[in-house]
């Protein structure tokens, strides 16, 4: 079958194998080509087959020389449908890692439910004995509770409605876009969805399984970004979601005197989810031309490899800001990268756009988690669907 992307919207719909597999192994190749270091050598990854997810397991096997489970929720090809990119990225790295002598296994299924914690644990009993690092790297738009309700997540201000600068992707045209607030359950609902509790369950399960090593770490991930984006993010309902996030960290610290929990703050990146959110996509396309054009722009492998050699590759002190938080946005952060932004945002208009903001890396970025406009891959060749991860099998 010959692939091609399709694009509705902010979705698109069909992912490469052979273009995943490409993108996979200049991950690899990225961290095999810099420093190791010392570090965890059997590692959980808690949402482990696209963006923050899959670079970890790539990092943490290739930085640390580390096993690693992960536990993804994907799609496998059928006839005359791919499987989703997870999929190809996860069979890709389980072949490469392999094939370099590391342990790598996946369990397919969803991470919310008791059942996988269940499996994962029968896994490491049986493979491991105990894992010394769990990261937990989950986004989803629903989660099905103990309690057997289903929450879904929103992405609302909790204030008032917000309005400001938008854009849209395949016009280039800028616009304003109006975000409305959340009602109270909204709010609850996201902090279900996406805040701290499944983490909890999952340290719980594995501590009282009596899996994991003592001096354990684990690591969630997630978000502050700029005063721009605070409206819809940082003081909005996925930054109540968040804020629960940095309190279970705390708790879980307390709580088990022998593990470390800590949530890293990564920075802005192209995802298929970012890409529908008002607002973002303008920030990310002129912070890549911000950062690019001071050298320090990073994608989910550098700032995995970051993370993993320079903030938590050995048993020592781990660098916090005042609320216990691994700031690895410190480039976007800067002042003198967000003086530029500002800048930039109050003068963006039609008429400059190409000018100020890269919008032609944001779409190669965004083809490219789907594996599409990968260098040396030949998207006129006819290519097989159906990829097996081999720990599947």
């Amino acid at each position: 079958m010959i692939v091609n992307p399709r694009v509705k919207g902010f979705i698109c719909t069909t992912a490469h194998p052979i273009g995943c597999k490409a993108a996979i192994k200049q991950q690899i190749d990225y961290i095999k080509s810099q420093p190791k270091a010392d570090g965890y050598k059997k590692v959980l990854i808690i949402g482990a087959s696209m963006g923050y997810g899959i670079s970890s397991r790539i990092a943490a096997t290739y930085v640390y020389g580390a096993d690693t489970i992960g536990i993804i929720f994907d799609k496998p090809g059928k006839e005359k449908r791919t499987a989703s990119a997870g999929w190809y990225n996860t069979a890709a790295f389980e072949e490469f890692a392999t094939a370099d002598g590391y342990y790598a296994k996946s369990l397919n299924g969803d991470a919310y439910s008791k059942e996988m914690k269940d499996k994962v644990i029968e896994l490491i009993k049986k493979d491991w004995g105990k894992a010394d690092m769990v990261i937990y790297s989950i986004a989803a738009p629903k989660r099905t509770a103990p309690d057997g309700i289903t929450y879904r997540s929103v992405l609302k201000t909790t204030d008032k409605e917000y309005t400001n600068k938008t854009i849209d992707l395949m016009t280039n045209k800028i616009s304003e876009a109006t975000i409305p607030a959340a009602t109270k359950e909204e709010i609850d609902a996201t902090v279900k969805v996406m805040g701290g509790e499944d983490w909890k369950l999952w340290i719980k399960a594995l501590k009282d399984a009596d899996v994991l090593e003592k001096d354990a770490l684990t690591v969630a991930y997630s978000y502050i970004g700029p005063d721009i984006t605070h409206p819809i993010y940082y003081n909005g309902t996925i930054g109540k979601a968040k804020a629960d996030l940095y309190r279970t960290a705390d708790e879980l610290d307390s709580k088990y005197p022998d593990l470390k929990a800590y949530v890293s703050i990564n920075k802005a990146v192209v995802t298929q989810s970012s890409a529908a959110i008002p607002i973002v996509p303008l920030y990310t396309s002129l912070l890549l031309k911000v950062m690019k054009e001071k050298g320090i722009c990073e994608g989910c492998i550098e700032q995995m490899y970051r993370l993993m050699h320079d903030r938590i590759s050995i048993k020592g002190e781990i660098p916090v800001d005042d609320r216990r938080l691994i700031r690895m946005d410190d480039y976007e952060m800067r002042s003198d990268v967000q003086e530029e932004m500002l800048k930039l945002w109050d003068s963006i208009s039609d008429n400059n756009i190409k000018d100020m903001a890269d919008i032609d890396e944001y779409w190669k970025e965004f083809y490219a988690i789907f594996g599409f406009g990968i260098d040396g891959t030949d998207y006129n060749a006819d290519v097989a669907i159906q990829v097996d991860i081999p720990s599947l099998t």
